[in-house]
């Protein structure tokens, strides 16, 4: 069973999804971000994987990542930690799309 009480799932479309340099400075700040915030409970990196193909199966983005929060109050401080806004800030130049996804546990 995943840690957390609330799943924040986070979707990314990079504008140059091709471009070496431009996913290292991403890959750099997302974990920065990950192992920095005290808000986070467990995080996850990744991009699309390589299952089967399947009409219900979204490959169309560039990086995922999911944060787990103990509450929705910890999600709250997370959205206005510097840690994070600082992130936005020096990478949102990466992407053209984001979609977040949020669930509570039952």
């Amino acid at each position: 069973m995943i840690k957390g009480k609330l799943v924040h799932t986070v979707f990314f479309w990079l504008n140059n999804p091709d471009n070496d340099k431009e996913r290292k400075t991403f890959e750099q700040g997302v974990s920065r971000l990950l192992n920095e915030c005290e808000h986070i409970t467990s995080s996850h990196l990744g991009t699309p994987a390589k299952t089967t193909k399947r009409p219900v199966i979204d490959t169309s983005y560039t990086y995922c990542i999911v944060v787990t929060f103990e509450s929705i109050k910890e999600h709250d401080l997370y959205q206005e930690d510097p840690i994070h806004l600082k992130f936005i800030g020096e990478n949102k130049n990466l992407w053209k799309k984001v979609q977040i996804y949020d669930s509570s546990s039952l």
